[in-house]
């Protein structure tokens, strides 16, 4: 079994266009990984607890819900693309915070992309004697679509 550095595994946005439900093809995605230290892992899943008379009375616990998310922190460079895109979106409200992500596993075999909301922004933070902080959640608005990657 291999183990896989974490950067290894490509994070990439691109702008999202109101009505237009098709993610970029090759062209138009952007690498967010510049100055980027830590993409962690946010995802929420929404569950129920129930219990039957057929099973010994414990609850089972079924997952109704997933919602990935991920939270890419680091340095602030308004001169990188992906970061600006990001930094962009912070006065925005509604379909303005929305953006396509596209997740490609360490391994380089698949990938997973989808329309996600962008919040809790900063671009720009920290004591005076630091570097300018980013961050921010990544969270896909529906399950993202899942494709193998063909080897090349």
């Amino acid at each position: 079994m291999a183990r896989l550095k974490n950067a290894a595994r490509q994070h990439f946005v691109a702008p999202y266009v109101s009505g237009t439900e098709t993610a970029p093809t090759t062209e138009g995605w952007l690498e967010l990984g510049k100055y980027i230290s830590t993409i962690g892992d946010d995802t929420q899943e929404g569950t129920e607890e129930e219990g039957f008379y057929d099973g010994d009375g414990s609850a089972e616990i079924e997952v109704t819900s997933v919602a990935q998310a991920y939270t890419p922190e680091g340095y602030f460079d308004p001169e990188d693309s992906a970061q600006a895109l990001i930094a962009g979106l912070k006065f925005k409200t509604g379909e303005g915070r929305k953006i396509w992500h596209k997740v490609i596993r360490s391994d380089g075999k698949k990938q997973w992309v989808g329309r996600a909301t962008v919040s809790a922004i900063v671009a720009g933070a920290g004591d005076a004697v630091a570097y300018e902080t980013f961050s921010c959640n990544i969270r896909f608005d529906a399950i993202p679509a899942e494709s193998d990657i063909p080897a090349g």
